[in-house]
């Protein structure tokens, strides 16, 4: 019997095909705000992104990897941006935008795989619960007007669980003309099992619209601006990168990623018009990196890294650390930088507050191992 995830994969030959990577996960839910997660597989460096140009350790620990303050964009007195993140930078300035340093999950080791379980099902240890964080924040909205909907080949472990996903997967290839398109749905019209799997991938065929079903960062952000901006579009994104594993060649390789991370961000933000005021982003990584340089002009797997959040509803123009500094002694088993704020308080914040629910009963929920942990900071304006 043919699945429905695997039959909306592979009806998009007309409406999509396969989107290898970045990808995108939708979901649909009777509310106005929107709320997007923006995954950063590999182990982002946050000391390079939100560059503590401050902090006296910084620039001996880098080495040539080191951010020249001077070229980077000045947050505050202790804290600069990467210099690919221009979009990024802007949007800080116009409080929509905001950092939080210091910043990581209840993992503690260095495998990627087991990191980003960590991260995308909320547990404490890997593999301890099988469903995800997000999948269990649908359940907390009012009631869902449609499935959720996976615009990737697969979806990510962070939305699988009792709500059900489908899939929609884009393609570069010309669309199928009109022509094929209705003879197809005749085809179905009288089959009671393919006829709806059909029907929903021309739903969504049809929320994709002329948005363009590219790669590249700027396509990929219009693309999910076009789903999440109609109304009767899906409420919860998820949208996977990679790159981040930067071992070797480390400062042309993440102003690169920064810098089409930038691209897609700002093309999101730019085609949800007027639905950018109720729409937060959430961009996280499963663990850091080494505060020091390693040998191969790059850095290793590392704890505590930086997130950030954007949105037309965000309190921004800040970034919120409790800074534990990069000395020697202050530093995590004497090679990360320490992680001093949960990452799971932090989404239960944001999207607790994006949805209007409390945030220690969204804790208590997405991430029940942890209990009700506050991260002590607003994220959206009152």
């Amino acid at each position: 019997m043919i699945s429905r995830r695997h039959f909306l994969t592979c009806a998009g030959a007309g409406a999509g095909a396969m989107l290898i990577a970045p990808q995108l996960v939708f979901a649909s839910a009777e509310t106005d705000k929107r709320f997007v997660f923006v995954i950063q597989r590999g182990a982002a460096d946050g000391l390079n992104i939100v560059v503590p140009y401050g902090d006296p350790a910084y620039a001996s620990l880098r080495g040539p990897l080191a951010i020249d303050a001077s070229n980077a964009f000045k947050l505050d007195g202790t804290f600069a941006l990467h210099p690919s993140l221009a979009r990024t930078a802007q949007m800080y300035r116009d409080k929509q935008a905001l950092f939080v340093q210091a910043v990581a999950s209840p993992y503690r080791e260095r495998s990627h795989f087991d990191g980003q379980n960590v991260l995308e099902t909320g547990g404490t240890a890997p593999y301890q619960m099988k469903d995800g964080w997000l999948n269990r924040l649908l359940s907390m909205l009012p009631a869902p007007r449609t499935d959720a909907i996976a615009f990737a080949p697969t979806v990510p472990l962070a939305l699988r669980g009792r709500a059900q996903v489908t899939s929609y997967a884009p393609s570069s290839l010309p669309q199928a003309p009109d022509d094929l398109i209705t003879r197809v749905s005749q085809l179905y019209a009288g089959d009671a099992q393919l006829h709806p799997l059909w029907d929903a991938a021309m739903q969504a065929r049809g929320l994709a619209a002329d948005a363009g079903a590219r790669q590249d960062p700027a396509s990929l952000g219009k693309l999910a601006a076009n789903f999440l901006s109609k109304p009767d579009g899906p409420r919860i994104a998820m949208i996977e990168t990679g790159g981040w594993d930067t071992h070797s060649a480390q400062n042309p390789r993440l102003a690169n990623t920064l810098k089409a991370l930038d691209t897609m961000i700002g093309a999101l933000a730019d085609g949800m018009g007027a639905q950018w005021a109720n729409t937060t982003v959430l961009v996280a990584t499963e663990f850091g990196r080494t505060a020091a340089a390693n040998g191969t002009g790059g850095t290793d797997h590392g704890t505590a890294s930086a997130a950030m959040i954007f949105g037309g509803a965000v309190s921004g123009g800040r970034v919120i650390a409790d800074w534990p500094g990069l000395s020697n002694g202050a530093l995590y088993q004497s090679r990360d930088l320490k992680p001093t704020t949960g990452l799971d308080a932090v989404i239960a914040s944001a999207t607790g507050e994006t949805f209007g629910i409390e945030p220690q009963r969204v804790a208590s929920n997405l991430f029940p191992e942890l209990g009700t942990q506050r991260f002590g900071q607003r994220i959206l304006r009152a």
